[in-house]
């Protein structure tokens, strides 16, 4: 098995074959003739793991000289590890950089900013939870990453979701993960959460706090498995 220092070296070499090859063709790319290998399975810590693109289509690793070769932020998003690319210093960045300098193409990351709910919003999410019996008590996200907006707020059959720009955070005292094969996950303050796919575009993250279960996920797909994670350790009762 192949030491994980190893693994990110191939990550990085899978970015840099399939990333931004358009900006550099012609100067340091070397043209290669290797194979999409469709018929290699994956595991993450013991769970199945597929790797997808940012917009849930699923891909296949490339096989060059007995090599095989991984696509840097689907692998980075399954072993928890941020990744960002920053196209002033043609630099891939695997974990906390620490050279001082941002990313400049709008990389994934998981910085966070509170959420500042209006008085009308904190009414509107009352009312939302009111309307379940013995679900009143009104729980919400407090924070999100930085870019994202909180739209509206809604009740549904089963529970209350929270609509965002580039998320969705659904409280109910359901769980949607019946049937679906998961992979379970440990949040940054001990819960323990699980990723399931009802389809094959769609990731989700569920887990249960107190008497409910929450439920979030990116529809558009812009946000990774990490920064939900992060997301995930701030739903909390609704402060007054």
């Amino acid at each position: 098995m192949k030491s994980k220092k190893m693994i990110i070296a191939t990550m990085v070499f899978g970015m840099a074959v399939t990333g931004s090859a358009g900006v550099y063709a012609g100067t340091n790319l070397e043209k290669i003739s290797a194979y999409l290998n469709h018929g290699l399975g994956f595991k993450v810590n013991g769970s199945a793991y597929i790797p997808v693109d940012g917009n849930g289509n699923k891909l296949a690793p490339i096989t060059y000289k007995d090599t095989t070769y991984l696509p840097v932020r689907a692998l980075a998003d399954a072993l928890k590890v941020p990744v960002t690319f920053d196209g002033k210093t043609n630099q891939v960045i695997i974990g906390k950089n620490d050279g001082g300098s941002a990313p400049s193409n709008g990389g994934s990351t998981t910085e966070l900013s509170a959420i500042q709910y209006t008085a009308a919003q904190k009414q509107a999410i009352q009312k939302a939870f009111a309307q379940f019996k013995g679900f009143e008590t009104a729980y919400a996200p407090t924070q999100m990453t930085k870019g994202d907006a909180f739209d509206k707020v809604a009740a549904s059959d089963d529970g209350v979701s929270f609509l965002f720009k580039h998320m969705r955070i659904v409280i109910s005292a359901r769980d949607y993960s019946g049937g679906y094969a998961s992979q379970a996950v440990q949040l940054s303050n001990g819960v323990k959460a699980k990723w399931y796919s009802p389809s094959s575009d769609t990731q989700l993250l569920g887990f249960n706090l107190n008497d409910r279960v929450v439920t979030i996920s990116s529809p558009d797909k812009s946000l990774t498995k990490a920064q939900l994670e992060k997301v995930a350790v701030g739903v909390a009762k609704l402060s007054k």
